[in-house]
């Protein structure tokens, strides 16, 4: 590639694209609220959700000097995230606590790009982070699934028109803003349940991949092993980075 290639390429991720008409952003978000609020559509794109919760925790552990182990991703929507260091301190804290946050703080932050009218390099950054997401994947599933997600991103970019990109690029933040709250109502919901049903009913071992609600290695109870503030205390913390997320997401999007 040329230096003329380059500069081509590089001004096309970082201009500034037109954004759709508001009829179309309110429209990708009632699109994206159907997926989220209904249970079949759910119960597949969670899955993405997943991978932003898991790289949450991974880029989390990097961040503070973890050795990150690996990543899994299974078809039940749940992942685990493994790294090796110190099993307590701030490091590990800030790692535990990166899951839950991490979908609605990138939709956050997608619709900040957006605002600002940077569609291109909401899409080629999306794909970046799946590329760097997938040399840590260490299960077929997982593969297939980010495999999968960055495939489609690189079509959008590249083969769709630019209104076509747009309307994506809205639709799946609005998809990270809203799908980022309802998974802390679903851990709140069945840790009440654990609460009521001994856990053999549930048919859950010990030690079940993180990302299975309401078991004790749930990141809430990990949170309130590591610091003694009440798993409610972590629950209400992913409530309100959530709920703010997607006011402040969501003004953006809306021209707010």
């Amino acid at each position: 590639m040329g230096i003329d290639d380059f500069a081509d390429v590089w001004g096309r991720v970082t201009g500034v694209q037109s954004a759709p008409a508001l009829w179309l952003v309110v429209a990708t978000g009632l699109l994206a609220l159907a997926v989220v609020g209904i249970r079949a559509p759910w119960r597949f794109a969670r899955n993405a959700v997943t991978i932003a919760h898991e790289g949450g925790h991974a880029l989390m552990a990097l961040l503070t000097g973890r050795q990150l182990q690996g990543i899994r991703l299974h078809s039940d929507t749940s992942g685990l995230t493994v790294s090796r260091g110190k099993p307590t301190g701030i490091g590990m804290v800030l790692t535990a606590a990166a899951g839950y946050t991490a979908p609605p703080l990138l939709g956050l932050g997608g619709a900040a790009l957006l605002a600002s009218g940077r569609i291109t390099a909401l899409l080629w950054g999306a794909t970046a982070l799946l590329l760097a997401l997938l040399v840590m994947v260490r299960n077929a599933y997982g593969v297939l699934t980010v495999v999968s997600a960055g495939s489609l991103f690189v079509l959008v970019s590249w083969l769709t028109s630019a209104e076509v990109q747009a309307l994506f690029a809205y639709a799946a933040v609005w998809f990270l803003l809203l799908g980022g709250v309802r998974p802390v109502f679903e851990l709140q919901r069945e840790r009440r349940r654990a609460r009521r049903v001994p856990q053999a009913a549930y048919g859950w071992p010990q030690g079940a991949p993180e990302g299975s609600s309401g078991m004790p290695d749930s990141d809430a109870d990990q949170l309130h092993r590591l610091t003694n503030v009440p798993a409610v205390g972590w629950l209400l913390f992913f409530h309100a980075v959530a709920l703010c997320s997607l006011v402040g997401g969501g003004t953006w999007l809306l021209g707010g």
